[in-house]
C-alpha cells in the first residue's frame, strides 16, 4: 500500500485545514487508516483513526470536537477536516494504514504502511 498525504501549509489560529491521504496499491488489505502528526523534537503523537469498512471512529482527547476523519471507501482516500486550529497543532501529519485486525489503532505500532507527511502550520 502506498500513502501520499496532502493539504497541508500556513494558517492562522482559528482557521481550518482538510487534508487527504490518497491510497494505492493494495488496499483491500486495510483494516484501518489513521493520521498521527510529529512536531519538532517530540514523539508521534496520534490524531485520529477510521476503520475502513465501518464507521468506527477515534480521536485523540486534543482534536476531539475540532478535527473529524472521513475516508471515501470508492477513491481510497482519507481525510482530515481540522477546525479552530491553534498553534498547538503545528506538526507534520502522517497518514498511515492497518493491514491486521486490531481492537486499538491509537498506537504508531498497529500500522505498517506510513505517508511522507504534510507540514501544518498555525501561527498566532
Amino acid at each position: 500500500v502506498q500513502l501520499q498525504a496532502s493539504g497541508g501549509g500556513l494558517v492562522q489560529a482559528g482557521d481550518s485545514l482538510r487534508l487527504s491521504c490518497a491510497a494505492s496499491g493494495r488496499t483491500f488489505s486495510m483494516y484501518a487508516m489513521g493520521w498521527f502528526r510529529q512536531a519538532p523534537g517530540k514523539d508521534r503523537e496520534f490524531v485520529a483513526a477510521i476503520r475502513w469498512s465501518a464507521d468506527n471512529t477515534y480521536y485523540a482527547d486534543s482534536v476531539k470536537g475540532r478535527f473529524a476523519i472521513s475516508r471515501e471507501y470508492t477513491k481510497n482516500t482519507l481525510y482530515l477536516q481540522m477546525n479552530s486550529l491553534t498553534p498547538g497543532d503545528s506538526a507534520v501529519y502522517l497518514c498511515a494504514a492497518a493491514d491486521i485486525a486490531y481492537i486499538d489503532y491509537t498506537s504508531p505500532a498497529r500500522y505498517t504502511y506510513w505517508g511522507q507527511g504534510t507540514l501544518v502550520t498555525v501561527s498566532s
